[in-house]
């Protein structure tokens, strides 16, 4: 994997954070379907990466505001070990027009990174047993493949098992 510019107008925030961070990646477009429902399976099944290894970007409210879950598409986010992995009880998904306005992104294509404002990111303890993993490049029918501990790195995230079986 080398880094990888943008071209053919696929750069998007996320992909200008890990070019200017000089990081590893590899872009992979794949065709969205627009009535898809469930982003990241039609990612994964797209592209013939397994769900373990592809990660979805959710928002959720904590007690100190909004926070960043990246958890593989094959479960889902466990809102109390979330919670907990930021120093909280509680936490509950945050509404999706408000994910958007805070994030820059449209759901179904948020990246972890390059969003408007810098979120308490945590990411699923499961993405440190691939060499790479593929998310949201900020749009969807997008995905950027890199090595987790770039995706820790460049988010400044905590990593915690905060994913359960779906």
């Amino acid at each position: 994997m080398s880094k990888t510019k943008s071209k053919g107008g696929q750069g998007t925030p996320a992909t200008v954070a890990l070019t200017q961070a000089g990081a590893a990646f590899s872009l992979h477009p794949y065709d969205h379907d627009p009535n898809a429902q469930a982003y990241g399976e039609e990612a994964a099944d797209a592209l013939g990466v397994s769900y373990d290894r592809i990660f979805k970007t959710l928002v959720a409210e904590v007690e100190s505001g909004l926070a960043v879950a990246v958890v593989p598409v094959s479960g889902k986010l466990d809102l109390k070990a979330f919670a907990a992995a930021l120093g909280g009880k509680r936490a509950a998904m945050a509404d999706a027009a408000k994910v958007e306005r805070v994030t820059g992104y449209v759901v179904g294509g948020i990246s972890p990174l390059g969003q408007r404002k810098a979120l308490p990111t945590v990411v699923d303890s499961s993405a440190l047993e691939f060499e790479t993993i593929y998310f949201s490049a900020g749009r969807r029918g997008l995905q950027i493949e890199t090595a987790p501990a770039e995706l820790v790195r460049l988010t400044r995230a905590a990593t915690a098992p905060i994913a359960k079986p779906s």
